[in-house]
């Protein structure tokens, strides 16, 4: 039997165990084609609390064991992930419409954040605090109990392990709602990996489905964090339910990303980065680049050299075409989307210069130029394969362009190293790269955005994994029990 043979999961979900959902079963779609491929199992809100209170008991016992033994159930995850990466892969590739090297990236991701959360049970996890008393006085750090990942269908399965995995290697019991056009790659994968490797019944469970099972799983009173990754609209309702509950939500939102290619930079070099910045995934990223603010000495030159990598990419069914570099878009309602954005440009005097939609679900690498700053396309994030750019005058009026939007996730900063570390200072975002494009990540990295982007670093790195998923304790001890517990003025 095959890590993610059907026969297992198919109109199943995993509470504590696989078992038939008891909503109506999802269909599972090529992103291509739109053809089925599969069936998931629906969970009712009843199953997510079950599920959550399930979860609650198992966590006790996890975190209970010794370091060692819940480190080893991450470090077998990350060599399953490993061992299982082309089949893992595939799934990604259809649901997600994803390249194949980019499914592959995403298994090694997963197993890179397996390994890194596997050295989190051991992680110095408190520190000894003075204390004007005769005590010892200490903090620590201890599990949340029950958090519930919510992850979206770009990049399925990253996007859930980087809070799976830490989650679980604190020693907290995790609920997983992936999106449900990737519910193969993104959920049903990670849960059999974790099978596998040993993880207690319980402590993970999957819960595909549609939005009534991700509002079950942010309301479930066992839950007391939620990490969500998706757009900010929803974001701010998750955000919204949290507060109201007491809970604390770590949003990881939208972006509408600038790269900035400072005067005097390499034309060529800097057109190449905006390029994978912009079409990479089909743009379909958190970290796309959105905006291109090019020196007007320098804009034409760029516009060209970008309009000739986007014409050079190659675009096709990436599962039957394993030489595409860009595939569909995921649905039909995002493929709608993108054009009615590049459509408004035009409407509002931008040129496309090169690009626009292909068939069903594919829209080739397009380039828009004659850019204002207040038009539908430089504002919002689009989530597919368009690259605006605009022409600035002094480094002034660059860097007011980029702060001027709501988003603050990652920002490109290209040419003069100097140049760039003055501009870098002035910059509001959560992450900014010199000399390298937008879209960056990496297992032992924080990473966050601010403003519409969400509510900074809560992801990866063992600082902001500790912040996101436990909890401070104080901790005192005296020799003996205080003779007098009325407190004496200190004077």
């Amino acid at each position: 039997m095959t890590l993610l043979d059907s026969a297992v999961w198919t109109a199943k979900i995993s509470v504590g165990g696989w078992t038939d959902g008891g909503g109506a079963p999802l269909t599972v779609r090529d992103a291509a084609t739109g053809a089925a491929i599969g069936e998931v199992g629906a969970a009712t809100p009843a199953q997510v609390a079950e599920a959550a209170t399930r979860a609650a008991a198992a966590q006790k016992h996890w975190a209970a064991l010794m370091p060692a033994a819940r480190a080893a159930v991450m470090r077998r995850a990350g060599d399953l992930f490993e061992q299982n990466a082309d089949e893992i892969a595939a799934w990604i590739v259809r649901e997600s419409g994803g390249t194949w090297l980019k499914a592959r990236s995403e298994v090694l991701a997963a197993a890179a954040e397996c390994r890194e959360a596997a050295a989190l049970p051991s992680h110095p996890n408190g520190e000894v605090i003075p204390s004007n008393k005769p005590r010892w006085s200490f903090s620590r750090r201890l599990p949340v109990g029950v958090v519930t990942v919510i992850a979206p269908f770009n990049y399925p399965l990253t996007l859930a392990i980087r809070s799976v995995a830490p989650a679980l290697g604190l020693g907290n019991a995790v609920l997983l709602k992936p999106d449900p056009r990737t519910s193969v790659g993104g959920g049903v994968a990670i849960q059999r990996v974790f099978d596998e490797a040993g993880l207690p019944a319980g402590v993970l469970q999957t819960l595909t489905g549609g939005a009534e099972v991700g509002i079950a799983a942010v309301e479930a009173p066992e839950v007391r964090v939620i990490s969500f990754t998706g757009s900010t609209a929803a974001g701010r309702r998750v955000g919204e339910t949290a507060a109201r509950l007491l809970k604390r939500a770590h949003l990881e939102l939208g972006g509408n990303n600038a790269i900035v290619v400072l005067p005097g930079a390499d034309v060529e070099r800097a057109a190449a980065s905006g390029a994978y910045g912009s079409f990479l995934h089909q743009g379909q990223i958190c970290q796309s680049a959105g905006r291109h603010l090019v020196h007007e000495a320098q804009h034409d030159e760029y516009v060209a050299a970008l309009a000739r990598i986007a014409d050079s990419l190659r675009v096709a069914d990436p599962y039957t075409d394993h030489d595409a570099q860009m595939g569909p878009i995921i649905d039909d309602g995002q493929f709608s989307a993108v054009c009615g954005i590049v459509d408004s440009a035009v409407g509002e005097g931008a040129e496309v210069v090169t690009g626009g939609p292909s068939g069903q679900r594919f829209f080739r690498p397009t380039v828009l130029r004659g850019m204002t700053p207040d038009m539908l396309a430089w504002r919002e994030e689009i989530f597919g394969p368009v690259a605006p750019v605009l022409a600035y005058r002094t480094l002034d009026e660059a860097v007011d362009l980029v702060n001027a939007s709501e988003y603050g996730l990652s920002v490109s900063l290209l040419g003069d190293v100097g140049t760039a570390i003055s501009v870098a200072d002035r910059i509001v975002s959560g992450k900014v790269h010199i000399n390298d494009q937008t879209v960056n990540d990496e297992a032992n990295i924080p990473f966050g955005g601010v403003g519409a982007s969400g509510n900074g670093a809560r992801f990866g790195g063992a600082t902001a994994n500790l912040e996101a998923f436990t909890e401070t304790q104080w901790l005192t001890v005296r020799a003996e029990m205080e003779a007098n517990p009325w407190p004496v003025p200190v004077r």
